[in-house]
């Protein structure tokens, strides 16, 4: 039996993958940029100015490489018989969005969505296999 048990946010997945009795961990790192909105405060009003920044080019650059992070989690899985998502904060729930709209078969393989806050890599691969010990 295949379990594969995955910790991801923006900058990376640790993948921890239960073969039969053997443990093989990985760590896929993203390149998703992080964005600052840049902007003046040159005015003397209380606050400063207000400006909302537009940039839509920027969520469109995240959203190409998020689709290549996920694309490199998806070759590294294969096939699996469970797969269990876990991170702190929407990026588990996107990977979910991107694998029932383009991997279908993987999807279907999903048994746990959980938000869980930033872990060390041995909590990481604690909570994978407490889990799978537990999923039954």
């Amino acid at each position: 039996m295949k379990n594969i048990g995955i910790w991801m946010d923006k900058r990376q997945a640790l993948v921890l993958y239960l073969i039969n009795e053997e443990e093989k961990f990985n760590i896929i790192t993203s390149k998703v940029e992080e964005y600052n909105a840049k902007g003046g405060s040159g005015s003397k009003l209380k606050g400063g100015p207000q400006d909302v920044v537009h940039d839509s080019k920027y969520l469109a650059q995240e959203k190409k490489q998020l689709r290549s992070y996920f694309k490199a989690i998806t070759e590294n899985i294969g096939d699996v018989d469970q797969l269990a998502l876990f991170g702190p904060a929407e990026t588990a729930e996107k990977f979910r969005k991107e694998l029932k709209e383009r991997y279908e078969k993987l999807s279907s393989k999903v048994v746990v969505l959980k938000t869980v806050d930033s872990m060390t890599e041995n909590q990481v691969k604690a909570l994978i296999r407490d889990f799978f010990k537990n999923y039954k």
